[in-house]
C-alpha cells in the first residue's frame, strides 16, 4: 500500500496574506449576543443630562435602596433631592444624571424594578426646574450684597456684624453665576439643594401610580 499522502496539493496563492502573528488583534467589547462592538461606534454615544422624577413610598429606607442601586451600577448622579408630595403616602425623588442614552434608559429600567418605586418618568427639557442656594459672604458692603441678591431674584435672609447670608432660587446656570458673582464679596460658605422639578402645564410629572408595595414588572 502506498505511503504517499492523499492530501490534495494546496495552491500557495490561496494562502497569501499576513502570518498569524502579524494579524491585527480584534478590539472592542462584545454585547449580550456575543457580537463585538465597534469601539468607534460606541464612542459616538455622548453623555447627556436627564432629569428623572421618581415617585416612591414615603417610608424609611427607600432612599438608601436607590442610592445603593446607583452605586452598584455606577450611574453618574449630578444631584438628588427627596421630599413629600400632595399624597402623604408618597415622596418624590428628583434625580439629575449624566449618562449616555443607553445608560439613562438602563437607570429608568433598574429604578422601576424596585418595589418601593411607584413611578419613574424622564422629564422633558422644558420642565420646571429649580435649585436653591444659600450663600454666606462677608458683610463689609451690605448695600452692594443686597443689590446683588436682588439682581439674581434673591434676598438676604440673615445679616450679622461679620456676615450676610443670601438666598437664591433658580435654574442651575443661574445659581452657578450667582455664586461666582458673590465671590467679589468674599464667600465664606455655600450650600445648595439638588434640583426640584415638575412637568409643565397639565402634563403629569408621575406616570401611572402602582399600588403600594406592588412588585414591579421585570420586563
Amino acid at each position: 500500500m502506498s505511503n504517499e499522502s492523499t492530501t490534495p496539493d494546496v495552491d500557495s496563492k490561496a494562502l497569501e496574506g499576513p502570518h498569524p502573528e502579524e494579524r491585527p488583534e480584534p478590539v472592542g467589547k462584545r454585547n449580550a449576543q456575543g457580537i463585538r462592538i465597534d469601539p468607534e461606534a460606541e464612542a459616538e454615544q455622548e453623555p447627556e443630562v436627564a432629569t428623572l422624577s421618581v415617585l416612591v413610598l414615603h417610608e424609611p429606607g427607600v432612599l438608601a435602596q436607590i442610592s445603593s442601586l446607583f452605586s452598584r451600577r455606577q450611574f453618574n448622579i449630578e444631584s438628588l433631592t427627596v421630599g413629600p408630595t400632595e399624597n402623604p403616602d408618597r415622596a418624590r425623588i428628583t434625580l439629575v444624571i449624566e449618562e449616555t442614552r443607553p445608560g439613562i434608559e438602563q437607570a429608568k429600567k433598574q429604578l422601576a424594578k424596585l418595589v418601593p418605586v411607584a413611578s419613574v418618568r424622564e422629564l422633558e427639557r422644558d420642565a420646571t426646574l429649580r435649585e436653591l442656594a444659600l450663600i454666606k459672604v462677608s458683610s463689609d458692603h451690605p448695600d452692594k450684597v443686597q443689590s446683588m441678591a436682588e439682581m439674581y431674584g434673591g434676598q438676604a435672609v440673615d445679616a450679622g456684624a461679620e456676615t450676610i447670608t443670601v438666598e437664591i432660587t433658580g435654574q442651575r446656570p443661574q445659581i452657578e453665576n450667582a455664586v461666582e458673582a458673590f465671590e467679589r464679596f468674599g464667600v465664606r460658605e455655600v450650600t445648595r439643594t439638588g434640583t426640584a422639578a415638575l412637568a409643565r402645564g397639565t402634563t403629569e410629572t408621575a406616570d401611572h401610580d402602582h399600588p403600594a408595595n406592588a412588585p414591579m414588572n421585570d420586563d
